[in-house]
């Protein structure tokens, strides 16, 4: 049954199984062997593996069987196992590695089972053509593709009769060309699909790079979508680009956007009282971000928005380790979600895509809460003391939307009235207390809403709304700004000063003690509600 050939050539020993298998063991430098039957012994398709892990290229070969890989990997297995156990004597000999090295053979994973694909068809190439008048006509060849048509991220039911689908689409298609969506319910149940026009928002202001966001709104005549029998049914999105990037072609994709299963759809939700009174919808987190500034944000705005409030967070390569040992503890409660959104980096968006996913963010959760809220991690929402964020959102019910005027912090300054010592242990809210007092500037806002009558939405406000907007908020309602000090890891006091007011490089500060005077009450409610396990946080 197996043939040892003693006699060798080129560091090649030739092994034969049943007369038919042949087998070349190869001793130079790293064993390794291929096998095969002598008819296609110098196939191109011949696959060879390394038994040995090699870094040098001319080293590495791989198994091959002409017909079957499975069998291949079991005789070699078996002439190696019978080598071991039988014919010591003759591997001494001839073979310069040990039973040890026959170890690592059995240790490696099967090779994978490769599938030889039929050519593709030869690509039609034009060229350029003289004609009878002598004119010469120039063609052009068009190879692969620059954006895709669309992106899809999420759809969700709006109503009983409407959807909203998220997604990207290349920003060169919707700036120059007039690309359409078609919207189609398919109904489970067998009954006549039914087809809308749809309605697309571009929410990102013109903000959009190789992509824009897209929000396509799909209204259908009557609540037959929801069938009386909630029967379920697919939402499709038939995306055209109407001659857009070729005029010779109005390419369309059908896209399955929503699968909903039968009985699945909860009417109710539409009316009834929704769980949350304030959710918090974050723009993605990316770099290297600062733990302890995490946790003064996430503990500070849990005790303002209270017991009835979520906070969602999207990943964008910003939760490391530490991040996420800080957000645990309020995962654990049920204030916090994190979403892993860090595909979506493939897709060259504005600042990672930020209007997309505050888009999906509105859509995924408009029937959960009664006022939904935007802002970053860098920035504090605050409320005199003679009123209370309940106070301040019930006068302002009348509206779907309203923004919340900037109070701009210095991000190095800190006030010289302690220790230095001390000062550095503080909390940033305590020690970064030098506000910018220049007037007559136009400083970003940041917005909440009532979600239910928000279409799409961006980073600063919405321009998609159904009802009253109001920027008239001052005195009632403000965030205090320490812009950059999320993103180092590193103490943010850079100058200790020791002056109520001042100037640095033209701009004027004063003393501003608002944010700290809140932060003993915020460290007593951080310990009362998850213990001391964030006290030893870094920067």
């Amino acid at each position: 049954m197996l043939d040892i050939v003693a006699a060798e050539s080129n560091n090649t020993f030739v092994i034969t199984v049943q007369s038919s298998l042949i087998c070349l063991l190869k001793t130079e430098h790293f064993p390794a062997y291929f096998c095969g039957y002598p008819d296609n012994m110098h196939d191109q398709r011949l696959h060879r593996r390394s038994l040995i892990p090699s870094t040098h290229a001319h080293n590495k070969y791989k198994v091959s069987s002409a017909n079957s890989e499975l069998t291949i990997q079991k005789w070699s297995l078996d002439i190696l196992l019978d080598i071991g156990y039988h014919n010591t004597m003759v591997m001494v000999e001839f073979f310069p590695f040990s039973i040890q090295d026959l170890r690592h053979c059995a240790a490696l994973p099967p090779p994978p089972i490769t599938t030889f694909l039929p050519p593709p068809p030869p690509i039609t190439t034009l060229h350029d053509v003289v004609l009878q008048n002598g004119l010469v006509k120039r063609n052009f060849n068009t190879y692969g593709s620059a954006a895709y048509n669309f992106v899809l991220m999420s759809a969700y039911r709006g109503g009983p009769n409407t959807f909203a689908v998220i997604g990207l689409s290349s920003k060169p298609l919707h700036v120059f060309a007039k690309p359409i969506y078609v919207c189609e319910w398919v109904p489970l149940n067998g009954t006549q699909n039914i087809t809308v026009q749809g309605v697309k928002i571009l929410p990102d202001w013109g903000y959009g790079r190789v992509y824009t966001v897209v929000v396509v709104n799909c209204t259908f005549p009557s609540s037959v979508v929801t069938g009386q029998d909630r029967a379920g049914g697919k939402l499709l999105v038939h995306a055209s680009t109407s001659g857009g990037g070729d005029t010779d072609f109005n390419l369309t994709d059908t896209i399955e956007a929503l699968h909903e299963s039968p009985g699945s759809l909860n009417v109710l939700q539409y009316t009834e009282e929704p769980k949350y009174d304030y959710l918090y919808c974050g723009s993605p987190l990316y770099g290297n971000l600062s733990p302890q500034r995490i946790r003064e944000w996430l503990a500070y705005h849990v005790k303002m928005f209270g017991e009835k409030s979520h906070f969602v967070i999207h990943d964008a390569g910003g939760v490391h380790p530490e991040v996420r040992e800080v957000l645990r503890p309020w995962v654990e409660k049920g204030y916090v979600t994190v979403q892993d959104i860090r595909d979506e980096e493939r897709f060259d968006g504005y600042y990672h895509n930020q209007f997309l996913i505050v888009n999906d963010c509105l859509h995924r959760y408009r029937f959960m809460t009664k006022w939904m809220f935007f802002f970053d991690v860098d920035e504090f929402i605050f409320v005199p003391k003679k009123s209370t964020l309940k106070s301040v959102m019930d006068s302002l019910s009348d509206y779907t939307q309203f923004t919340i005027e900037q109070r701009t912090m210095s991000n190095k300054l800190c006030y010289l009235d302690d220790h230095p010592g001390k000062i550095y242990r503080k909390w940033g809210i305590e020690k970064l207390v030098y506000r910018d007092t220049v007037k007559g500037i136009r400083r970003d806002r940041k917005y909440a809403v009532q979600p239910r009558n928000v279409f799409a939405t961006g980073v600063h406000m919405s321009e998609n709304t159904v009802g009253k907007t109001t920027h008239k908020t001052e005195g009632k309602i403000m965030y205090y700004h320490y812009h950059g000090t999320i993103s180092e890891r590193r103490e943010p006091c850079r100058q200790l000063v020791n002056s109520t007011e001042m100037k640095v490089g033209g701009t004027p500060y004063m003393v501003d003690k608002t944010m700290r005077e809140v932060a003993g009450a915020v460290k007593r409610f951080e310990l009362r509600m998850i213990g001391s396990s964030l006290l030893r946080t870094r920067q």
